[in-house]
């Protein structure tokens, strides 16, 4: 069995360590862990490991955000991996910090990342890990706090936030969509 997870985030320094990241953020988590490391591929970073049987794809889209739909076709097709093994894992700012909701399916929900994953997909009926970014920002400064780098209080929360999320990547493959939802959906 193999599964693709995809990190949703921006390329490049200027982005890193921010809201928006916090995708590529748990894939880099986990794949420190399982000690596997992530090297430049066609559209994205890729990295791999087996867990229990299972061969894991830790995909950071390299077309930006709002492109992701790009590098999640390909690598899909790339990989042969069935609807039901793919997760993507992107930030919520509709959701509370460190809330984490993980779905079978959904709507974009507003976020231009998700929109174009399902334009090019043709459907929406795949895994999401949405993570809880807040909303704590002045009308008119959304761009500023999605792309803005984490403050003091988030930071001593977000390692506890990461290791949730990549176990839940672990028992998504082992243990099945249903289980992990059971078990993972939850204030951290």
């Amino acid at each position: 069995m193999k599964y693709l997870i995809v990190g949703l985030g921006n390329m490049g320094a200027e982005y890193e360590n921010t809201r928006h990241n916090i995708g590529f953020s748990v894939l880099e988590h986990l794949a420190r862990q399982k000690e596997a490391s992530f090297k430049d591929d066609i559209h994205g970073d890729l990295a791999n490991f087996r867990h229990k049987g299972r061969t894991y794809y830790l995909l950071k889209p390299s077309t930006f955000m709002n492109l992701s739909g790009k590098a999640v076709r390909y690598w899909t097709q790339k990989l042969s991996i069935a609807p039901e093994n793919l997760l993507i894992i992107t930030d919520d700012l509709n959701i509370n910090f460190g809330d984490v909701r993980i779905r079978k399916k959904g709507s974009a929900g507003g976020h231009n990342g998700l929109s174009h994953i399902e334009q090019l997909l043709g459907h929406s009926n795949y895994n999401r890990m949405r993570l809880g970014i807040g909303g704590n920002f002045s009308k008119g400064h959304q761009v500023n706090f999605v792309l803005g780098k984490w403050n003091e209080s988030e930071k001593a929360g977000l390692d506890a936030i990461l290791s949730h999320a990549a176990n839940a990547i672990l028992d998504f493959g082992t243990m099945g969509m249903d289980e992990t939802m059971n078990r993972f959906n939850k204030k951290i």
